[in-house]
């Protein structure tokens, strides 16, 4: 009992600091925005340079789906209509959460372990002596660059994966390329893709929040900061699962009200 309890009360502490963490820095967000000079770098560091892990994703998400749906969809006569399980699992579940955990690992852990090493060295009560609120010039630009970049690296995950996944089972499984696209554009619709783009939006803010959080938070030492890179990325894919099952249930029941059967 006094382990669950010690695990209770660390778990409310950890999220209530969070939450006040998120609040000082959305504070810091309504009053100004970050100058250029700070922001593009980071914008630069999160969106172009998660390019390649971006697209290797999104590509062998669209192939691994054609691997494994095709011979169940054989035995029922139904491979002609492979292209909308693909796309439909693809834009709306697989293509979000999975780049959100490739973006949780490199870009996550990255900002963690580069605020750890501030904090460890000094760097950050070095910016409050002289004046300058560490959140304002170190978290919310970070913070800015997730939330914005990460919907759009999505659907680059998803426009490649749809590439591949058509690739792989027009030339590789034998899959005529008018049924495919025709069963694909018929159940891929709008809401589909919103549903995808929502998902990534709350995924890039839970990830900036938790990165910087931990990152602030680093421990003393080269052990510290490895800890700090290591909560940010655990915590970060726990955020993901939650956020993920909470938003499928209210998008599935919002749906059944907007179109009712």
């Amino acid at each position: 009992m006094q382990l669950v309890g010690r695990a209770v009360w660390d778990a409310s502490c950890l999220l209530g600091d969070l939450t006040l963490f998120s609040l000082r820095m959305l504070g810091w967000l309504t009053v100004r925005l970050p100058r250029g000079r700070t922001l593009w770098p980071i914008l630069f560091q999160v969106g172009v340079e998660s390019l390649p892990v971006i697209l290797i994703t999104g590509g062998f998400i669209g192939m691994v789906l054609a691997v494994q749906s095709y011979d169940q969809f054989k035995l029922m006569h139904l491979e002609n209509q492979l292209g909308a399980v693909i796309n439909v699992t693809l834009v709306k579940e697989l293509g979000p959460v999975l780049a959100a955990v490739m973006l949780a690992g490199r870009v996550g852990s990255a900002i963690s372990a580069e605020l750890g090493t501030m904090r460890v060295t000094e760097q950050i009560d070095a910016l409050t002596a002289l004046g300058a609120d560490p959140i304002a010039y170190l978290v919310v630009p970070r913070f800015l660059a997730c939330f914005l970049l990460i919907p759009l690296l999505t659907l680059f995950a998803d426009g490649i994966g749809v590439l591949t996944g058509w690739v792989f089972s027009t030339v590789v499984l034998g899959i005529d390329s008018f049924p495919y696209w025709h069963y694909s554009t018929r159940f891929v619709t709008g809401w589909e893709l919103f549903t995808g783009i929502l998902k990534s939006v709350f995924f890039g803010a839970a990830i900036a929040v938790i990165a910087c959080h931990r990152g602030f938070h680093s421990r003393a030492g080269a052990e510290g900061v490895g800890r700090a890179a290591t909560e940010a990325f655990v915590y970060s894919f726990i955020a993901i699962l939650t956020i993920d099952f909470l938003l499928g249930a209210f998008l599935m029941k919002m749906y059944f009200v907007l179109w009712p059967m």
